[in-house]
C-alpha cells in the first residue's frame, strides 16, 4: 500500500465530534500555479467587515438601493406534497434589499445556510469538519473554477470514460494528459483505476484528481455501486488524489435498491475526511434557468474557487439566489425531499417509455443497460460493420439518422481521447411517447441503411 504522505505528515485535526480531517496545509500541493498566484479581490475580501456593529463603510461602490425601481417580487410554486395546490411567495423588505444588491462571493447567507442543512440531512456532513459551501452559476461554473484551481497545464488527470462532454474542453484547454478509467454499468471499474495507479511510472508525478459522475452518469446512465465507491475512496487515500464528485443526477435516482451513499457521505468512514469535492445542482430538480449550483468540500479549495469568482463574475445573482431560498425555505427539507421523489418518478416513467420503444424497434440492432438514474440511454449499435475491429456510430448518427430527422450524439464525443465507438447517447427527458416511437423507427431505419451498404 502507498502511504498518504500528505495526511501522514499533517496529523489531521478533528472537531468536537471526533471526525478527523485533513489539515489546510495538506491542500497546498494540490493547488495549481494559477490558484497560488491569484490575489484576493481588494474590495470583496473586506466586505465581511461591513457586518461588524458600528462599522462605517466607505469601501464598495454599491449603488444606492433607493434608486432601484423594484418594490417587490411575487411568484407562485407548486406544492411538493399536493401538486394541485400553489404556494404564493413574496420577496420584499429586507429580503428585497438583499436581492437587489451585491452579496457575498460564496453565496447569499440565507441560501448557504439552508444548503448546509441539506448536506447534513442528505449526506450526514456537519459543520466543523473542515468543509463549507460555495454557490455558483450552475455546477459547471464551479467545476471549471475548481479545475482551474487544481490543475496545471499538461498535468495528468484521471477521468472516467466515457465522460461528461462538458468537462472535456476544460481539460483540453489545459493540455491535460487525460487518463481514461474504464466504467461499466456498476460505475468506475476500481480494478482499472488500481491498475493505472499501481503501474504508474515511478519517475512521473501521479494524477492529483479524479473526475466522476456517480449517479445517472451523463452519458452512460450508470450509477456507481456501494462497493465500487468504497474501493475508489480507498484508492484515493492510498495514492493521494482528490475526487471531484459531479452529482447533478443524485436526486434523479429511481432504482429499486436503496440509494448508495455519496462519496461525500462515505468519506466519513475513512480515517479522515477532506478528499472529496462535491458538486450539486438545482438545475435538474428546480430550474435550469435559475443557474444555481453549489460545491461542498475542503475550505482551502473553495477559498481558491471564491477568489476566482471575485475577480470574474463577482457572485451569482442575488435575486435568483433569493428566489431559490424562498422556495426551498417554504418547502423545508421534507418538502424538498418529497419534490425530488416526484421528479425522479417522472423520469422513471420517461425511461420506461423510451426502453419499450427501444425493445420494439432496436431489438437485435442495439445493446444497452437499463439506467437507474438520470435522463440518458447509452446504447451500442450493431451496424454489422467495423473499422479495425471497432464499430463506429459516427456515420449512422451524424449522417443517416440526421437525414431521417432524428438527432442524437455519437459516443466518440464523450471519450476523452476521441477514439471510435459504436455507442450512442440519447436523452429521454423531453419527448412524448409518440415522438419516442417515431425516433426509434428512424434510428432503426438508419442502422438498416448502414447494414445494406
Amino acid at each position: 500500500m502507498v502511504l498518504n504522505e500528505g495526511s501522514a505528515a499533517a496529523k489531521p485535526p478533528q472537531d468536537g465530534s471526533g471526525v478527523k480531517r485533513l489539515s489546510a496545509d495538506y491542500y497546498t500541493r494540490f493547488m495549481s500555479i494559477n490558484a497560488k498566484e491569484r490575489k484576493p479581490s481588494p474590495i470583496r475580501s473586506l466586505l465581511p467587515l461591513e457586518a461588524i456593529p458600528g462599522m462605517i463603510s466607505l469601501l464598495a461602490g454599491k449603488p444606492n438601493g433607493s434608486m432601484f425601481p423594484f418594490t417587490s417580487f411575487n411568484f407562485t410554486a407548486r406544492s411538493p406534497i399536493n401538486p394541485d395546490k400553489e404556494t404564493h411567495l413574496t420577496i420584499e423588505g429586507k429580503e428585497l434589499e438583499a436581492s437587489l444588491q451585491y452579496s457575498a462571493t460564496a453565496g447569499l447567507d440565507e441560501l448557504v445556510g439552508w444548503l448546509h442543512g441539506l448536506q447534513e440531512k442528505m449526506h450526514g456532513r456537519k459543520r466543523g469538519e473542515g468543509w463549507r459551501i460555495s454557490v455558483g452559476s450552475g455546477s459547471q461554473d464551479l467545476i471549471f473554477k475548481a479545475v482551474t484551481a487544481l490543475v496545471n497545464p499538461g498535468d495528468p488527470i484521471l477521468v472516467e470514460s466515457p465522460v461528461y462532454a462538458g468537462v472535456l474542453p476544460m481539460f483540453h484547454n489545459l493540455h491535460c494528459e487525460q487518463i481514461e478509467v474504464e466504467t461499466d454499468a456498476n460505475g468506475i471499474r476500481s480494478s482499472s483505476l488500481r491498475s493505472i495507479l499501481e503501474n504508474w511510472p515511478a519517475e512521473k508525478p501521479k494524477p492529483r484528481i479524479l473526475y466522476t459522475v456517480p449517479y445517472g452518469c451523463n452519458p452512460t446512465g450508470m450509477t456507481a455501486t456501494f462497493d465500487r465507491r468504497k474501493e475508489v475512496l480507498q484508492l484515493a487515500r492510498e495514492h493521494d488524489f482528490l475526487i471531484l464528485e459531479d452529482d447533478p443526477y443524485y436526486y434523479l435516482y429511481y432504482g429499486k435498491a436503496p440509494r448508495s451513499p455519496s462519496y461525500f457521505a462515505l468519506e466519513l468512514q475513512e480515517p479522515e475526511v477532506g478528499r472529496v469535492l462535491r458538486f450539486d445542482s438545482l438545475s435538474k430538480v428546480v430550474s435550469a434557468g435559475l443557474r444555481i449550483g453549489f460545491a461542498s468540500g475542503p475550505e482551502p479549495i473553495l477559498a481558491a474557487v471564491d477568489r476566482h469568482t471575485a475577480t470574474s463574475n463577482l457572485q451569482v445573482s442575488s435575486l435568483t439566489q433569493m428566489i431559490a431560498y424562498k422556495l426551498l425555505d417554504s418547502w423545508g427539507y421534507d418538502g424538498f425531499a418529497a419534490h425530488t421523489v416526484m421528479v425522479a418518478e417522472f423520469y422513471r416513467v420517461k425511461r420506461d417509455v423510451f426502453e419499450r420503444a427501444m425493445r420494439t424497434y432496436l431489438d437485435g440492432l442495439a445493446e444497452w443497460h437499463t439506467p437507474e438514474a438520470g435522463m440518458f440511454f447509452w446504447f451500442k449499435l450493431n451496424t454489422g460493420k467495423s473499422a479495425n475491429g471497432e464499430e463506429d456510430s459516427e456515420v449512422v448518427i451524424r449522417t443517416k439518422a440526421l437525414e431521417r430527422g432524428v438527432l442524437a450524439l455519437p459516443g466518440t464525443v464523450f471519450l476523452p481521447n476521441g477514439r471510435k465507438t459504436a455507442y450512442v447517447r440519447a436523452s429521454f427527458s423531453l419527448l412524448e411517447e409518440a415522438d419516442v416511437e417515431e425516433a426509434m423507427k428512424r434510428i432503426r431505419q438508419a442502422v438498416l441503411d448502414s447494414r445494406r451498404e
